[in-house]
């Protein structure tokens, strides 16, 4: 944060700004100037606020209030973090050079697969395929002839009484 503070301070003087000049377009306090500029985020008791004013003095001072941010972020996640950032950067290189599989804790939710139901939709087609197939033979062949031929001699007459 002091070089975030430093950069900060930097910038302000050589843009000809004093402190009391850009406390008061920034509607804070002088103190907060100087404590971020000294890098004292002990002075703030809410994080988020001092992220809030260090990007609005950047904007301020002209700077690129995205990056100032992110360093911000960077610096406050080494300094609230177990595990460097140093750390967590080789750990995930080492990752991508060797592929290693995810380690997985048991307080990590475990995906699950995800169902294969094409094997399911081919087996139903190609049931309706086979029963499509054998109604069109039993079609062609067409039995109903025979029938047909076995009627044609015989007389058939109704009756109705009333």
């Amino acid at each position: 944060m002091k070089e975030i503070g430093a950069y900060l301070k930097e910038t302000r003087i050589n843009n000809g700004v004093s402190s009391e000049e850009a406390a008061e377009d920034l509607n804070i306090s002088e103190s907060q100037i100087d404590n971020i500029e000294n890098g004292n985020i002990r002075a703030f008791k809410d994080i988020f606020l001092l992220r809030d004013l260090v990007k609005s003095y950047a904007k301020y001072l002209g700077l690129n209030s995205d990056k100032i941010t992110d360093d911000f972020n960077d610096f406050m996640f080494e300094h609230t973090s177990k595990i460097s950032l140093d750390k967590l950067n080789s750990e995930k290189n080492l990752k991508k050079n060797t592929n290693q599989k995810k380690v997985i804790s048991p307080y990590t939710k475990i995906p699950k697969p995800k169902k294969n139901y094409k094997p399911f939709f081919i087996g139903i087609l190609s049931f309706l395929l086979i029963i499509l197939v054998i109604y069109l033979i039993v079609k062609l062949t067409n039995p109903g002839k025979v029938i047909d031929n076995e009627l044609k001699g015989v007389d058939v007459t109704y009756e109705f009484s009333y």
